[in-house]
């Protein structure tokens, strides 16, 4: 292997300097010409002739009269003078420290780099909420950027924190959309629910739009503004070391703690008076500025075998005492109490929760090592307490980062109360609807003696309106999540990610509207708003008091008896009736028909993914060997046909489908008098079901 050396010292081609290949030299690492080609000339020492550095080049140099020199003699020569070297190093010592420290700094070496972005709309936070709205905004034809501050997605449904999945009350009521998209996706590729690979699922949603680029560790830092409008915001990626300058039109914050209020935005923190918005359930703990604490959960694993465990000595070390205290019952109907439960098939752990007395932002890092010590102190207390409760138990993972339930709301055009919730939320602009309870939890949390929380049974559908998803003050300012526009008593219900899951769905599809219109998210309410509600109802996301309109084309066909079931815009079972269709393998069973021939694009299709299979939400317990298993319902192969000129013809193939929602391109327009569904094989039931063949 031969290396040409320049007359500075360093080798030609423009390598790496003499120092660094010494390195490789004694090593033996320097194998291969093409490890020095290409790099930029960094050297200070071969550029200057009082380094001692330059001391290895000049000796080098004398052996240029040949040129070229074996690798051998190289290393060689390049140890030797290295010797020689230092042997002058005191005289040099100075001059060399100061040409390094040199090295170190922004005027020769880029160890920040800077880069300037722009999108139609700029997302920040990756939670349920941020992934619907940026997945949504996309699939609308608007260019995303989606800032994540941690690495991975989720927010508090990840393997970070692990919060159950929660929303409105009953089956038929289950939310669908893009939340039900990535349940069945981590169902069909994570069969063992392992958490790692449901945050994945996230994933894969996300990097699969092709309109969206995806920014993982990276906070949002600061806002720039344009008047009254935002223009940009500044991030930081720890990971990257990049600062980035974040250019867009709509601004969409999810990040629960409202980091875009660097804006100016109005916002709302705390308990309000009882008599602010007439909330009879405040009572007298209205106010101030408590809120709802955070958490950090257990996860446990059975066993065999008992297994001692002994907490870290910075833990709590608990009692009975701690536990044993009065347990009143609710005497108001439709109320109860929650209390601390340590045994494990009460396994969720929520109530191992701190911080609502003090600032969940600011005080974040207290609260984190306060809630070790508690969770550290609860799993000890449980696994060896002399009943024996935990004996067939592990401790299999234990969080590091909380869960948020409540930190800032913004203020939009309408603040959702108590009031709104009881009463089913009949709201002319209504874009998601809740079902949890209103469920307040005491800010005192784990260290009360008292109640944890008080739930208040709500209706198990109330409407949420778009006017909570925008700023009252920032024009082109959306927001969805835990930091919408509510009082608390209010986000005590819409705050469960179900919830939060529809809300972004919501609030991107209208700020991809705000962008096709070139307006605001007002403009959008003022003058786009049913379209907003047909959109959302489209793509699966049901609203309160209004079905989906099936497309034109469907409702101009002729179509059996049976089959008229699927234009009522009910895509799901409710209130008894079926509001489906069962289909057998090859069997010809769903057919529109034209009188004349008419142009088909493509279709949408819903198939029932089994609202009532709900282990479609992560385990409590992970370590287990128990695979689950797709809805045997659903339809898994799947063929559309359109008849042309008197004969069928294939116009799309789905394989292995397993999906609930499918709308469908074909490959090109086809003129047709009619279209039918087929289903090849399901995932394990004698027949599909469907409940919608909508023809576009």
């Amino acid at each position: 292997m031969r290396f040409r050396l320049s007359a500075n010292g360093g080798l030609s081609r423009g390598s790496t300097s003499l120092c660094d290949a010494y390195s490789d030299a004694i090593r033996g690492e320097a194998q291969d010409t093409t490890r020095f080609r290409n790099q930029p000339h960094r050297t200070a020492e071969a550029q200057n002739p009082d380094t001692a550095g330059s001391v290895i080049g000049k000796l080098c140099v004398s052996l240029h009269n040949t040129h070229i020199i074996t690798m051998r003699i190289f290393r060689k020569t390049i140890i030797a003078a290295a010797l020689l070297a230092t042997s002058i190093t005191g005289m040099t010592a100075q001059n060399t420290r100061k040409e390094a420290d040199g090295l170190l700094t922004e005027k020769n070496s880029q160890t920040i780099y800077n880069k300037e972005l722009k999108a139609d709309v700029v997302v920040a936070g990756g939670g349920i909420a941020g992934v619907c709205a940026a997945v949504s905004a996309a699939r609308h034809g608007s260019t995303v950027i989606l800032v994540q501050d941690r690495p991975v997605l989720g927010g508090n449904a990840s393997s970070e924190i692990r919060m159950g999945i929660v929303g409105a009350k009953g089956d038929q009521n289950a939310e669908a959309g893009l939340l039900e998209e990535i349940q069945l996706r981590n169902f069909r590729h994570n069969p063992l629910m392992r958490y790692t690979l449901w945050d994945d699922a996230f994933y894969s949603t996300v990097i699969c739009e092709k309109n969206i680029t995806l920014l993982l560790n990276t906070s949002v830092e600061d806002v720039v503004m344009d008047g009254d409008r935002i223009a940009a915001v500044k991030a930081w990626n720890t990971n990257a070391y990049t600062k980035y300058l974040i250019k867009g039109t709509v601004f969409l914050d999810c990040t629960g703690d409202g980091i875009l209020r660097l804006s100016g935005a109005k916002y709302r923190h705390g308990r309000e008076f009882a008599d602010e918005f007439n909330e009879s359930f405040v009572g007298e703990n209205g106010g101030d500025s408590k809120t709802m604490g955070n958490s950090i959960l257990l996860q446990l694993r059975k066993t065999d075998e008992d297994h001692p465990f002994t907490a870290p000595d910075w833990a709590y070390h608990f009692t009975d005492d701690d536990f044993n205290y009065d347990k009143p019952k609710s005497t108001i109907p439709g109320v109860k109490f929650n209390y601390k439960k340590p045994f494990p098939k009460d396994n969720n752990y929520w109530w191992i929760e701190y911080g609502g007395t003090i600032n969940t932002i600011k005080d974040a890092n207290d609260i984190q090592f306060e809630l070790k010590r508690i969770a550290y102190g609860v799993w000890e207390y449980m696994k060896n307490h002399p009943d024996g409760r935990c004996k067939n138990y592990d401790l299999d993972w234990i969080g590091s980062l909380p869960g948020k339930r409540e930190s800032t709301r913004y203020v939009g055009p309408h603040i959702l109360t108590q009031n709104d919730v009881m009463s089913g939320g009949h709201f002319e602009d209504v874009i998601a609807y809740g079902g949890w309870t209103l469920d307040n939890h005491n800010p005192e949390a784990f260290h009360s003696k008292g109640k944890m929380s008080v739930e208040y049974t709500t209706p198990t559908r109330f409407g949420i309106p778009f006017d909570c998803l925008y700023s009252v003050n920032v024009p082109n300012l959306m927001f969805a999540g835990r930091d919408i526009s509510a009082t608390h008593m209010g986000l005590s219900s819409t705050r469960v990610m179900a919830t939060c899951a529809l809300l972004g769905q919501a609030a991107g599809t209208g700020a991809a509207l705000a962008i096709k219109y070139d307006t605001t998210p007002a403009g959008v309410r003022r003058d786009h708003i049913a379209e907003l509600q047909d959109m959302l109802e489209d793509d699966d996301s049901m609203l309160p008091y209004r079905w989906r309109k099936p497309s034109a084309l469907t409702m101009s066909s002729t179509t059996s008896e049976e089959n008229m079931i699927l234009r009522n815009g009910i895509d799901r079972q409710w209130d008894g009736a079926d509001n489906g269709v069962w289909v057998a393998p090859g069997e010809e069973s769903i057919v529109y028909t034209w009188k004349k021939p008419v142009t088909l694009t493509g279709a949408r299709i819903i198939f029932d993914s089994e609202f009532k299979y709900r282990s479609k939400r992560m385990r409590k317990f992970e370590a287990t060997t128990e695979r689950v298993e797709m809805p045997k319902m659903m339809a898994k192969d799947f063929r559309i046909e359109a008849q042309v000129k008197g004969q069928w013809k294939t116009v799309y193939e789905g394989k292995g489908n397993y999906l609930r929602l499918r709308k469908v391109e074909f490959a090109a327009p086809v003129k047709a008098n009619a279209l039918r569904l087929v289903v090849d094989s399901t995932w394990g039931a004698e027949k599909a079901h469907v409940f919608a063949f909508d023809a576009l």
